[in-house]
């Protein structure tokens, strides 16, 4: 039986990413598993211990084949007929975060402690981003093999 952590015991470092030609769903894999703290030898399933990740040039992420016109994303305003739908092309030029973000959204858990990640996830367009104080440590996709994600 391994051996869960305190809360005090917690402690969180801050990831980068770049987001440039890389495909928006493998991305999502890597960082959901960053912000749950499936990458730590000390993974709490109830606890929040996950790293923060900031991900710069969101706006020149990819989809694969033709889902970047043909995905549909649904919401609903709360009123009878309501359901509105969108595609990843139209997302892209209103919010271009949106879209990594719905994609972290729906493999972290529901309920609060998902939603609490989520606030760990940080998406920014360009090169600039003001978490630099906090020596974000760089993932560089390419080097990455699907095995062995991100070991601490």
């Amino acid at each position: 039986m391994s051996k869960f952590l305190k809360k005090d015991q917690l402690n969180s470092s801050w990831y980068e990413i770049d987001a440039q030609n890389a495909v928006v769903g493998r991305l999502a894999t890597i960082i959901s598993k960053i912000i749950r703290g499936k990458n730590k030898t000390t993974y709490t399933p109830h606890m929040d211990d996950g790293d923060f990740v900031v991900v710069k040039n969101i706006e020149k992420a990819k989809f694969t084949g033709k889902k970047f016109q043909n995905k549909k994303y649904y919401r609903h305003t709360g009123y009878p007929g309501g359901i509105k739908e969108t595609t990843p092309e139209k997302l892209m030029n209103k919010k271009p975060g949106e879209v990594l973000k719905l994609a972290v959204k729906r493999m972290l858990p529901g309920g609060v402690l998902g939603r609490k990640q989520l606030t760990k996830l940080k998406i920014y367009t360009g090169n600039d981003h003001p978490h630099s104080s906090q020596n974000p440590k760089v993932i560089e996709l390419d080097k990455l093999n699907n095995k062995n994600i991100i070991r601490n």
